[in-house]
């Protein structure tokens, strides 16, 4: 087991204790309602498109430049939790969102909506996602692999938890004083369970030496080794872009409706919470690496499986497959980079490869949707992802078995 201790504190080893599991408890709840920011604009679209009459494809600048700040967010948050611990970030983070979200309610044009979502709420919302997950990472040692899932599969909580009040109350008050209210909320619930998180653990050189230890037995630098995953990053989120992004419109295309495939999608995120969980415990037992390799392949059997059913029935469960096959991907990206690299790098590092998941995700939605445009169908749009899929996989495959081959040499640190 890791050795840690509680900064400026001496006593009994933290890890893995009672009150890191009352500590995750309480980053499970602030993921799920700070992760507010990663799910409000899609749901206000329509009704922020037409207050403005804005064409669609000004109305999705809101969304597009929220996942921007989110994901350059994530890399500045993680380091600021490296320095001073998550209590900073997350201080930072709910006043960005709280004043964003009441700055939008009063906001003028469509222009000012989306800047606002990408400076202030993308931003301020990233702080709840990896940060979070590499801050849980140090609080566990025998049970990291499902703490971590844990935090991050909070976020697919608030994907469904929030949505439905939302639209909720812009039906019933508008989406400009729906906006004021969630900042007013953030700012009322997040401060206090930012408090209860001002602790941190101090790893010992073991932590460090094990992560060198892990690395030796790779032929890469810490550098390359970092390039390479969010290389990977990038590739299996491409493919798990096709069905998460498109699967309205797919159903649409076939006939069956944009409700039923806004049903798919809330059924694949419900399916995503279960497979961060399970991932998380298979983790603790096999490694991150290994963990991500099974998640890809299962990932791009499902892609497959698209290309050869379309019924409506076998698209729920296709669906809801996806969803709990792919749903552990990111979080086993986040253990990896435990395991590899010291504890004092964990938040930025975690934040550069989640970066990277989000380009590949706004790249992969953006390419199926041209190569919809150049084939009049979905079907080379899923071949397209499982061509991204095998690579993810060949990536992962290839550096298990370098580690494999390779005899480990312990550093120091």
């Amino acid at each position: 087991m890791t050795s840690s201790h509680a900064a400026g504190q001496s006593g009994p080893d933290p890890t893995d204790s009672a009150k890191a599991w009352l500590r995750l408890a309480v980053v499970a709840l602030i993921g799920t309602v700070g992760g507010v920011g990663m799910w409000s604009v899609v749901v206000a679209l329509p009704a922020i498109q037409a207050d403005f009459g804005v064409d669609r494809a000004a109305a999705t600048l809101p969304y597009t430049l929220a996942m921007l700040g989110f994901g350059g967010g994530g890399i500045l948050m993680g380091r600021l939790a490296d320095r001073f611990g998550i209590a900073i970030p997350l201080a930072i983070g709910t006043v960005a969102m709280g004043v964003g979200y009441v700055a939008v309610g009063y906001s003028g044009s469509i222009w000012q909506v989306a800047v606002i979502h990408g400076a202030l709420i993308g931003f301020g919302c990233s702080a709840t996602f990896g940060p979070l997950m590499a801050d849980v990472s140090h609080w566990f040692a025998r049970r990291r692999g499902i703490a971590v899932s844990i935090a991050a599969a909070s976020n697919y909580i608030a994907g469904t938890f929030w949505p439905t009040v939302i639209q909720h109350f812009i039906g019933t008050v508008g989406w400009r004083t729906t906006h004021i209210g969630i900042g007013i909320v953030l700012l009322v619930v997040m401060p206090p369970l930012t408090l209860a998180l001002r602790g941190r653990v101090e790893s010992h050189h073991a932590a460090a030496a094990a992560a060198a230890h892990r690395q030796a037995s790779l032929p890469f630098s810490s550098g390359t080794l970092q390039t390479v995953l969010c290389i990977a990053g990038i590739c299996c989120c491409v493919a798990m872009a096709m069905p998460q992004v498109h699967i309205v419109a797919y159903c649409g295309d076939l006939g069956y409706g944009v409700a039923r495939g806004a049903e798919m999608l809330s059924l694949m995120l419900a399916c995503g919470i279960v497979s961060r969980l399970i991932s998380g415990m298979v983790a603790d037992r096999i490694g991150g690496l290994r963990t991500l390799l099974i998640g890809s392949l299962l990932q791009g059997t499902v892609l497959f499986l698209y290309l050869w059913f379309n019924g409506l029935t076998s698209l729920y469960v296709i669906s809801a497959l996806f969803g709990l096959f792919q749903g552990g991907i990111v979080p086993s990206y986040a253990i990896i980079v435990r395991e590899y690299f010291p504890p004092s790098q964990a938040g930025t590092r975690v934040g550069l490869v989640l970066f990277a998941t989000l380009v590949g995700m706004a790249f992969g939605g953006w390419l199926s949707g041209a190569i919809f445009d150049l084939t009049g169908s979905y079907r080379a749009a899923f071949i397209n992802g499982l061509a991204w899929n095998l690579t993810n996989a060949s990536i992962v495959a290839f550096l298990l078995l370098r580690a494999r081959r390779r005899p480990a040499v312990a550093h120091g640190v």
